[in-house]
């Protein structure tokens, strides 16, 4: 597996978005846990996990929970830097909520350690900007759980480029990374892309196949994808993912995945280099 880096750490270039092991749809706990293994048999060193990640009102932090055990039942488990997010809220109606408060995200946090099983969290990251509290307010918090030794690094979340900026500001320049939607057709992120780029921030697209119930559809979507997955002999997803990956060296997508076979696919997409031109098609499908 090809490595990039967030902050000091080195990833695969490739992480594992949990999210869809936890949501709507959701698998049995038996193919989730398979899928982080097989995610881990596959080089993958990076997971993306959330507290907001679950169905239920009761069950806050199952997202959390289902990636310790996974990790913990695996000996690759203990070099994976895990990721997770405060600051959403699901309050078991299928909507998505905000407290992007400074007690919030301080509380939340201690629960995220609780369920990680750890003594400081390997990447913490503000998950939604909260209209109702400043933005120096929410990224502060962040800033002083890495101040007190809770988290070992720091990223936001759904940020414009301003916020980034803001944020790098209040966190004394260690903003490590950002996580914004970018996929062949939410691709309104790219300043945020290329400001991650200038400044050396990671930058991690999430819904990087367009989301759970259009990933299987995207090489039909979008067309340039399905005509080079065919001369190639791969998955157009594969194609997607590499196109992102030669974007910049900061670029480490977290595909999401609930079952073996699709992060296979996907750890396998840094393996494979596309031509200037094929890259030129894809820029402009």
């Amino acid at each position: 597996m090809h490595t990039r880096r967030i902050g000091d750490v080195e990833v695969s270039a490739i992480g594992l978005g949990a999210m869809p092991m936890s949501i709507e749809g959701r698998p049995d706990e038996a193919r989730s846990l398979a899928t982080v293994h097989a995610a881990l048999d596959a080089g993958v060193t990076l997971v993306d996990t959330a507290d907001a990640y679950h169905l239920h009102a009761d069950e806050i932090g199952h997202n959390e929970t289902l990636i310790a055990k996974a990790l913990a039942s695996h000996d690759g488990g203990r070099d994976v830097l895990v990721a997770t997010k405060g600051g959403h809220l699901r309050p078991g109606d299928g909507s998505w909520t905000l407290d992007g408060s400074p007690e919030h995200l301080k509380a939340a946090c201690e629960d995220s350690l609780r369920r990680l099983g750890v003594e400081a969290i390997g990447l913490y990251q503000f998950h939604r900007p909260d209209p109702r509290v400043p933005y120096a307010e929410s990224v502060g918090a962040i800033r002083d759980l890495l101040d007190e030794g809770k988290i070992r690094m720091a990223g936001i979340s759904n940020a414009d480029p301003d916020q980034i900026r803001q944020a790098n500001e209040i966190l004394g320049g260690r903003l490590v990374s950002v996580q914004n939607q970018f996929s062949p057709a939410f691709r309104s992120s790219e300043p945020e892309l290329r400001l991650c780029d200038e400044l050396g921030i990671a930058f991690l697209p999430w819904s990087p196949l367009g989301g759970i119930s259009r990933a299987g559809g995207l090489g039909s979507a979008h067309a340039p994808f399905a005509r080079i997955a065919e001369a190639r002999g791969v998955s157009p997803q594969r194609v997607c993912l590499a196109w992102m990956l030669a974007k910049s060296p900061v670029v480490v997508p977290i595909p999401g995945a609930s079952r073996p076979e699709t992060i296979r696919d996907s750890a396998a997409a840094p393996d494979l280099t596309l031509t200037a031109e094929e890259l030129t098609e894809l820029d402009a499908a």
